[in-house]
């Protein structure tokens, strides 16, 4: 490992990781980078818990995805535990899916019956939060030495503290739209009704307790109605 090239090359990651528009969009970005850049990655999948429920945020092949259904089927596999961090670890690793595993007994031969021969599997996370667990494939028994998995520690790391920040810019426009929808849904009512604004965000939140059904999501069926008529 040319650990000189490989810091080039995350920097250009980090800067990539930043420019993508949405949280979805940095997902795809991190896996597609994960089989560029690790040395004996073939496949790479993000896998998150939702609910006790494994789901896959985004793959870079859909074998992965069926891999992802395998280990939340049967409960067990070495990114599965990462995603639940399993005793605290925070790197999983299967070096040879052809001989026995004792932690993983169901999932191994399942895995190789897909064509895996070694995986590892990263935590994906940082101080406030858990974001599933980075998951890397080779068809290659023993294909992942201890750099790689240094390597895929590093990655999964920057992965985490972009996705943190792909998500507050996510949360941040999200809640500067349902500020407007629900500023627009005011100014309706006021006109409507010769409201005050007090009167009119009153009237929103009632109608929102009422019904049971988000805030946001009453102002947007008062503007879509209030289109529809004019």
């Amino acid at each position: 490992m040319d650990w000189r090239e490989f810091a080039e090359q995350m920097a250009r990651l980090a800067r990539r990781l930043l420019a993508q528009e949405s949280a979805q969009e940095t997902l795809d970005e991190i896996v597609q980078a994960a089989v560029e850049l690790i040395e004996g990655c073939e496949f790479s999948g993000i896998l998150a818990l939702r609910k006790g429920r494994a789901v896959s945020l985004a793959v870079s092949d859909d074998v992965v995805v069926e891999s992802d259904r395998l280990q939340g089927e049967l409960g067990e596999g070495p990114c599965f535990d990462a995603a639940r961090r399993v005793g605290g670890d925070r790197t999983f690793r299967i070096a040879d899916l052809t001989q026995p595993q004792p932690d993983w007994p169901r999932y191994a031969p399942a895995a190789r019956g897909l064509g895996f021969g070694s995986m590892m599997g990263f935590l994906l996370y940082t101080h406030d939060d858990d974001f599933g667990a980075l998951n890397l494939y080779s068809s290659r028994p023993g294909a992942f030495t201890p750099d790689d998995e240094t390597a895929g520690w590093l990655l999964a790391s920057h992965a985490a503290v972009a996705l943190s920040s792909a998500r507050t810019v996510d949360q941040l426009e999200h809640a500067l739209e349902t500020r407007h929808a629900i500023g627009e849904a005011m100014g309706i009512l006021r006109e409507r009704h010769r409201l005050s604004e007090d009167d009119a965000f009153a009237v929103l939140r009632r109608i929102s307790q009422h019904h049971n059904v988000k805030l946001r999501d009453v102002a947007q069926n008062i503007r879509s109605g209030a289109r529809k008529q004019g």
